[in-house]
């Protein structure tokens, strides 16, 4: 029996729903009542992995990558995530909407200025910041981070999920994607570690990413309408946003979370539009250009990069980082994509996740971070004799983002000096920021139910409610007592293990991938714990 059948567990898996929610209570109490105990050893922990195996990060996540545009390119590109007659359930527009709110979102708008500014001043790939030079690779290295490797990351999971959930007809868990490797097993105690794991790195994921979220829309609110920028209006705001979550996801993939992702998709169109009209626009368009070029032509070199020599500390915050914080994350976008993609083939699958959402980022990047430098790199003043000489860095977003990192987009659509239109635009990145915020919050909420009920698609209500609350009641307590921070190094410490799984993943998807038209019939279990005919 894999679900309790009756009582407040029914339709949930007793072991795993039990185990994550003490795991959850005990964090919370830990970051309420000792703080800064726990921060200080989550930083330890999390500090020493990124120092000391930064290179296998770098080099695992190179992995992922390649392995991805292998499949692709393979003979197995023509199966289907499903029977052989299955077709998809969502649109192309409502597929990709979806990808990119729950792949990206509020880390997207918060980063998107404020990372380029801060590579613009000084990275180790310059001798000079605030040149043109520090300005194409502060560009470079930004698409890096949020480009094709972290796509990679959650293509390897989705796919995984996905092929033996509807192909192979297994439970919609992490613990089923080992069943090539462990066979029955994954109904026994590595299958609940493996899928109590998943749920901790996406709780605390979200958690951190709802808390980052309000901490800009309390800003862009400060900004439009002047609303105090404090904890306990945050905290309001969590409460806010978290309830419109949880009615979301209460409503199902198919109208909630499908909605609010497609109303996502239009505020980002509009709001690049915004910028592509009211920003430099012949600059931006020669910068997406170049831009993308400039990192396709060293995406290969950054990718095997690992600082050996120099040995500085910027790819061990920013690099090893990301790719840590993407593999933490890789659990919840993973499972969420795999939600969505029953009936695509495996070459659509890789493709679409990989390259489509790859490049509305970099569009995203380059209209927000191009605007940003070009602000900076053209930026004059009138000295004493009257005449106008360049002041590269101080045009007052350099100073932003060393003050106040969520100041970054507002102050920069302030420069553009639009009138009431720039008025518009920032109410409109408020909204999308409270969009994602909850695209993000119901997606979690949905993931963490799927694992935990064995992979039914439809969790029971209550605890669909429960979890919803309590990812909004988490970020709200830990935003109060300054406990962010050590969620966040939870979850990068989280991200170690997971990556060993997702190597895992990797073969056990291999060996099965070899199998088809080998082996006509294979026997699995399915839900109900009884043997059943796959594909």
């Amino acid at each position: 029996m894999h679900t309790s059948k009756e009582g407040w567990l029914k339709g949930m898996h007793p072991t795993t729903t039990v185990v994550s929610k003490a795991i959850i209570i005990l964090f919370v109490l830990a970051g309420v009542f000792f703080a800064e105990g726990t921060a200080d050893v989550f930083n330890a922990i999390s500090g020493w992995i990124l120092e000391y195996l930064k290179w296998y990060y770098i080099g695992i996540v190179a992995v992922f990558l390649f392995f991805c545009i292998w499949l692709a390119s393979s003979r197995y590109g023509n199966l289907r995530l499903g029977d052989d007659d299955s077709r998809p359930e969502f649109s192309y527009f409502s597929w990709f909407a979806m990808l990119f709110s729950a792949g990206m979102g509020i880390g997207l708008v918060f980063w998107s200025i404020a990372e380029p500014i801060f590579h613009f001043q000084s990275n180790p790939f310059v001798t000079e910041g605030l040149t043109p030079e520090a300005a194409q690779v502060a560009m470079r290295l930004t698409f890096f981070h949020w480009g094709l490797h972290p796509w990679a990351i959650y293509v390897i999971v989705g796919l995984s999920l996905a092929y033996f959930s509807y192909r192979k007809k297994l439970p919609l868990t992490i613990r089923s994607s080992l069943y090539p490797i462990i066979g029955d097993k994954i109904y026994g105690p590595i299958g609940h570690s493996v899928d109590i794991l998943a749920v901790f790195g996406t709780v605390f994921g979200v958690a951190t990413s709802l808390g980052l979220g309000v901490t800009q829309m309390n800003t862009g609110l400060n900004v439009l309408f002047g609303m105090e920028v404090s904890v306990t209006n945050q905290m309001l705001l969590i409460l806010f946003i978290s309830s419109i979550a949880t009615i979301s996801v209460v409503s199902g993939v198919g109208k909630g979370v499908r909605i609010l992702s497609e109303v996502n998709m239009w505020l980002t169109l509009a709001i690049l539009a915004f910028l592509l009209v009211f920003g430099p626009t012949r600059y931006l368009l020669g910068s997406l250009l170049q831009n993308t070029g400039d990192y396709l032509g060293h995406v290969l070199s950054l990718s095997t990069w690992t600082d050996a020599n120099d040995n500085t500390k910027w790819q061990t915050w920013w690099t090893a980082f990301y790719w840590g914080w993407w593999i933490a994350w890789a659990p919840f976008v993973g499972m969420f994509i795999a939600r969505i993609s029953r009936g695509r083939t495996i070459r659509e699958f890789v493709l679409g996740v990989l390259v489509v959402p790859t490049l509305l980022g970099f569009i995203w990047l380059t209209l927000f971070g191009s605007t940003a430098i070009y602000i900076e790199l053209f930026h004059h003043v009138t000295n004493q004799a009257g005449e106008m000489v360049a002041a590269v860095g101080q045009a007052g977003i350099v100073d932003a983002v060393k003050s106040d990192v969520t100041m970054a987009l507002y102050t920069t659509l302030d420069k553009l000096d639009a009138g009431l239109f720039g008025t518009i635009a920032s109410f409109l990145v408020t909204l999308l920021i409270a969009t994602y915020f909850i695209t993000s919050s119901d997606s979690g909420t949905l993931v963490v139910t799927t694992i935990l009920s064995m992979g039914h698609e439809n969790p029971p209500t209550a605890h669909r409610v429960f979890w919803g609350l309590s990812e909004g009641a988490l970020a709200a307590i830990l935003l109060m007592v300054g406990g962010l921070k050590a969620l966040q190094m939870a979850s990068i410490t989280a991200a170690l293990p997971f990556s060993v799984i997702m190597i895992f993943m990797m073969w056990g998807l291999v060996r099965s991938l070899r199998q088809e038209g080998v082996i006509p019939t294979v026997h699995r279990k399915g839900l109900t714990g009884e043997t059943e005919h796959g594909n």
